[in-house]
């Protein structure tokens, strides 16, 4: 595997770090802005905002001025660390918000154009194996950058720790100005025909598979920390441990589906969506279990976020793996994790107690399998070439 795509896989694993680390210093950042835990809360929806909405919007700006990919990384990771940087400074919470939408801007802009690069640096074939490695900075912020932000705001402050993520942006802009080759502006990718992709179908149908198996998962993961401690009957201060464990879970599936994305990608996104529906059936089943609920906590984190190299393969197999693609599907992936999380928590809201965000998560990892199953019976190879001839005839 080039060592540009694990460069790149750093380059995510900055950005996701700077979207999760605001849930470790709440209490800190609630001080310093003097204002409530709700409205800090709020900084991580902003953030997810501006990725959702702004990601494909400046996607499609650098599009239009046929900026070739390299540069408009560099640009991004530049826009990322200024942002970031304004952050660090704030000394209100207004300015921290618009700091936030701006990183989350950026950072989905980031995430369309990495992995348009490490489509361009590998063979197709291997395609799904170094989007694991690039997506696999996603899971590493889980494990490794949230808890070593915590642990420097607790520490150095919070402030610290959002110098950190300008410092290792910086750093990755540097790394992809050597290592990415250059690019002619005469390579740069038309809009037209990127949006010309968005006509297939079938890029819409792995689109929607993608935001129901992230759905699904989040709808039950949003509320783990509250169904091991409301019903399993851990203790909070074994809730990090157990998390850590799911992180780990996560890192590991990730690279399994990974080593296999390219050549089975549908298969494996079925069987995950099978053993995801069955493993949350039985965590709701024996939730009061603690034995049975650490195993289910476990395969959830096996079969779960892990997807992420399987749904991009299928994508990058759909459709040529452009920037506008990617930064959309990334787009379509934080709202399945939105959207998945909200109604996971409306059977709480509307009294059906804990268990129930896991039996909606068993209902999205269902609906998930229905729009996998008329693919199953193709090859994986063939299905891509099928559906991307499709799209441009």
């Amino acid at each position: 595997m080039p060592l540009l795509v694990y460069i790149l896989g750093l380059t995510i694993f900055s950005i996701t770090t700077s979207e999760f680390m605001v849930a470790g210093m709440m209490p800190s950042l609630s001080r310093a802005m003097g204002v409530s835990l709700t409205q800090i809360g709020y900084l991580i929806s902003l953030y997810a905002i501006g990725m959702v909405i702004g990601g494909p919007l400046t996607t499609v700006a650098l599009l239009k001025l046929r900026i070739p990919n390299k540069q408009a990384l560099l640009w991004m990771l530049g826009l990322y660390a200024i942002a970031q940087s304004i952050a660090a400074s704030a000394a209100s919470y207004d300015i921290m918000a618009i700091a936030r939408v701006a990183t989350g801007v950026a950072g989905s802009a980031c995430f369309g154009m990495s992995l348009a690069i490490c489509a361009d640096q590998v063979r197709p074939e291997a395609r799904g194996r170094a989007a694991a490695v690039v997506i696999g900075g996603l899971m590493l912020a889980s494990v490794l950058g949230l808890p070593m932000a915590t642990l420097i705001d607790q520490y150095l402050g919070w402030r610290a720790s959002f110098w950190l993520v300008v410092v290792m942006a910086a750093a990755c802009m540097a790394l992809i100005a050597i290592l990415v080759p250059r690019s002619r502006p005469a390579d740069a990718v038309s809009l037209g025909d990127e949006l010309g992709e968005f006509k297939n179908p079938h890029l819409w149908t792995a689109y929607a598979s993608s935001g129901l198996i992230i759905g699904a998962t989040f709808a039950a993961f949003s509320y783990f920390t509250s169904i091991l401690t409301g019903i399993s009957g851990f203790p909070s201060s074994s809730i990090p441990w157990l998390l850590g464990v799911y992180g780990i879970a996560n890192v590991v599936g990730n690279g399994v589906v990974g080593r296999f994305a390219d050549q089975y990608t549908i298969p494996i996104m079925v069987g995950g969506m099978m053993i995801l529906g069955i493993s949350l059936a039985l965590f709701a089943l024996f939730a009061d279990n603690q034995t049975i609920s650490v195993a289910m906590l476990v395969v959830t984190g096996l079969v779960g976020m892990s997807m992420n190299p399987a749904i991009i393969a299928r994508v990058m197999k759909t459709v040529h793996p452009g920037p506008l693609v990617n930064t959309v599907h990334t787009s379509v992936i934080n709202i399945g994790l939105g959207v998945g999380s909200w109604i996971g928590g409306l059977g709480i809201a509307a009294g059906w107690g804990l268990r129930s965000p896991l039996w909606v998560g068993v209902a999205l990892s269902l609906l998930a399998l229905l729009s996998l199953l008329p693919y199953l019976g193709q090859k994986s190879g063939d299905a891509g070439r099928v559906a991307l001839t499709a799209g441009r005839s």
